[in-house]
């Protein structure tokens, strides 16, 4: 008898056995808190659009996201901070073209490899950068502008955040297809090439249309167009640099969110969807309206071609300009 229950009592085990084993193995995700790691300081471009995916996300998924800006080194310290960190999903991080694209073509000794420590998750948005002039240039036209660059060979500059920089970049991208010869001015930051541009000290920049916005609204900055592939929601009335003179031209300043690579396949697709979803909810999209940008999700297939072909078309821009890590 002793023997028959002990055979009944392993039956009942056997045949109860498939059914708890799935739910002990498919833990729910995410359990706990979330760190975001942004390359940039807080109050940077990059870390204000973080926080708007942040917070919405985290209403989503049920879990606090804690935001942990590690700056420095043009993004490389943030991203060493997450190719370093644990491939569970608990950490993640969003960046743009410089840590994801440029860098790799700036810089010779990264201590991170996108190719082969990064898993792209999702981008999050995409946004033209603004072409604005001082008040005090004659031109009304971008191809006025770049007849009198070629009229005045070295006497026009531009100035930008640094050496670099997406701003930096489209300036160099814009000497290469005008075939222009114009003066790069680097700054420590956008604000003050902005500053020096009313004043006439540069002569114009590209910078985002948040950034710009005001000053060309006020009139202390007077846009010619925008970088983007269509025309601005923020700014209707500027054609864009292709439209206006320059085919072929095109400029976006972007952001996703990405993590180490090893993370399991069902928590990388887990975050793209949540990234999809916020992309598309009326609170991101009215935050982003303010800011001149436009949400994107994608697939993580999708970013990862997105950043390939980023690299080799900053690649070939840096080379052209002869800019040296």
């Amino acid at each position: 008898m002793k023997n028959i229950s002990i055979a009944r009592s392993c039956t009942v085990l056997c045949l109860l056995a498939p059914v708890a084993m799935p739910a002990i193995a498919q833990t729910a995700y995410p359990e706990r808190a979330l760190r975001l790691i942004v390359p940039f300081a807080a109050g940077s471009a990059t870390d204000s659009s973080a926080r708007i995916f942040s917070v919405q996300m985290a209403s989503q998924m049920g879990q606090q996201i804690i935001v942990d800006n590690r700056a420095g080194a043009g993004g490389a310290i943030g991203m060493q901070a997450l190719v370093k960190s644990a491939p569970d999903g608990y950490t993640i991080a969003y960046a743009g073209a410089g840590p994801l694209a440029i860098n790799r073509s700036m810089s010779s000794n990264l201590p991170y490899d996108v190719e082969k420590e990064v898993q792209a998750i999702s981008q999050a948005i995409s946004s033209p950068l603004l072409l604005a002039v001082s008040p005090t240039l004659p031109v009304k036209s971008v191809k006025d502008m770049i007849a009198l660059a070629k009229a005045r060979p070295n006497q026009l500059s531009f100035g930008s955040a640094g050496n670099g920089t997406v701003g930096h970049l489209a300036g160099e991208y814009f000497k290469s297809l005008s075939k222009a010869d114009i003066l790069h001015v680097p700054y420590k930051g956008g604000a003050q090439a902005a500053v020096d541009t009313m004043s006439g000290f540069v002569q114009f920049l590209f910078d985002p249309t948040s950034s710009l916005a005001p000053h060309v609204t006020s009139g202390r900055l007077r846009g010619l167009a925008v970088t983007g592939p269509q025309r601005a929601k923020a700014f209707p009335n500027l054609p864009t640099v292709a439209e206006s003179g320059l085919p072929g031209y095109e400029v976006t300043t972007w952001g996703g969110i990405i993590g180490p690579v090893g993370i399991p396949r069902n928590i990388v697709l887990r975050l793209s969807e949540e990234v999809q979803k916020a992309a598309k909810s009326s609170t991101v999209i009215e935050r982003y309206s303010v800011l001149g940008s436009d949400p994107i999700g994608t697939t993580p297939e999708q970013f990862t071609e997105f950043i390939r072909k980023e690299y080799l078309k900053w690649a070939e821009v840096i080379k052209r300009a002869g800019l040296k890590p």
